[in-house]
C-alpha cells in the first residue's frame, strides 16, 4: 500500500471525520488569523453544549464556527478528535461537547511510574469493530453491478469499505436519495471522488470514478447515476464504496441488501 494511498484514507478518515486535501470546490479549511489579534473575536472559555451537534456548511472553518458558538477552536477540535491544521469538511458532523463529562473538559490523564519501577498498567485495548449495524432507517440500495473484491478492515484505515469490480464506464448508482456535497478529485489515493450525505448522520462515499455526473449541493434519488465507474487512483476498474455514520465508517454489508 503505497504512503500517498495511507495518507488519502487517513484523511478521509478525519472526514467525512470524515480528509484534508479536498480541492477549493468542496474544501472548508481553517485559515489562522493574522499577528494573533484574536482575543476580541475568538471566546477565551468554553460554553460546551451537551448533546448539540454542528454541521459543516461549504466555507466554514473551525475557527468560525468556535466563534459562533462560544467555544474555543482548541476545545472545538480536541472534542471531534481533529489535530493541526483543523481542516473540517462540507457534511461532516461537530460535537459541541466533550466526550467524556457534558460540559467538561476532556482531561489527559498521565500515568506515573510506580514505586520500585513497576511499569503502569497498559491501556486497554480498543473495542473491536461492531459486527452488528447500527439502526438506520435508510433503505440502502448497491452502488454497482460487479463481485466484491475488497472488504471492509475497521482498523485498517486504507479498507473502510468495499470494492466492487466492474468495466470502465460502468454506472453507479447512488446508494440512498440524498444531497451531493463532494465532487471531485482532492482526495490522494480516491481519484475521482463523490460523497452524498443522506441525513445528518449518514452519508455514502464513491471513488475512483472514471467521469462524476453530479455537482454539489444537488439532489440524488436513489438509484440515480452519480458517476461512470473508472479507475481514477487504483489499477482497476472498480468502485470503492463506504458509508460512514457520524463520520465514523461502518461496514456496508451490514447495510446493503444481500445479492
Amino acid at each position: 500500500m503505497s504512503a500517498d494511498r495511507l495518507s488519502g484514507a487517513a484523511r478521509l478518515t478525519a472526514l467525512l471525520l470524515v480528509a484534508s486535501t479536498l480541492s477549493a470546490c468542496g474544501t472548508a479549511t481553517v485559515v489562522k488569523p493574522s499577528g494573533g489579534r484574536t482575543a476580541h473575536t475568538t471566546p477565551q472559555t468554553s460554553v460546551a453544549k451537551p448533546g448539540q451537534t454542528a454541521v459543516v456548511r461549504r466555507g466554514d472553518t473551525l475557527y468560525a464556527l468556535a466563534r459562533i458558538h462560544n467555544i474555543t477552536p482548541r476545545d472545538l477540535a480536541g472534542w471531534n478528535g481533529l489535530a493541526e491544521p483543523y481542516t473540517i469538511y462540507p457534511g461532516q458532523v461537530l460535537r459541541l461537547y466533550p466526550g467524556n463529562t457534558p460540559g467538561r473538559a476532556p482531561t489527559t490523564v498521565v500515568t506515573a511510574p510506580r514505586p520500585g519501577g513497576t511499569a503502569p498498567t497498559p491501556a486497554p485495548a480498543p473495542p473491536p469493530s461492531p459486527t452488528t449495524a447500527i439502526k438506520s432507517n435508510i433503505s440502502w440500495r448497491w452502488p454497482a453491478d460487479g463481485a466484491v473484491v475488497g472488504r471492509f478492515v475497521g482498523a485498517d484505515v486504507t479498507k473502510q469499505g468495499v470494492d466492487i469490480a466492474g468495466s470502465s464506464g460502468q454506472p453507479v448508482r447512488a446508494t440512498a436519495p440524498g444531497v451531493v456535497v463532494y465532487s471531485g478529485a482532492g482526495l490522494v489515493g480516491f481519484g475521482e471522488l463523490i460523497i452524498v450525505k443522506h441525513s445528518d448522520q449518514w452519508l455514502s462515499a464513491y471513488g475512483h470514478n472514471r467521469k462524476r455526473l453530479v455537482n454539489e449541493g444537488q439532489s440524488v434519488k436513489a438509484g440515480e447515476q452519480i458517476a461512470e465507474m473508472g479507475r481514477t487512483g487504483t489499477t482497476r476498474d472498480m468502485l470503492h464504496f463506504e458509508i460512514r455514520y457520524n463520520g465514523k465508517p461502518v461496514d456496508p454489508l451490514l447495510y446493503l441488501p444481500p445479492k
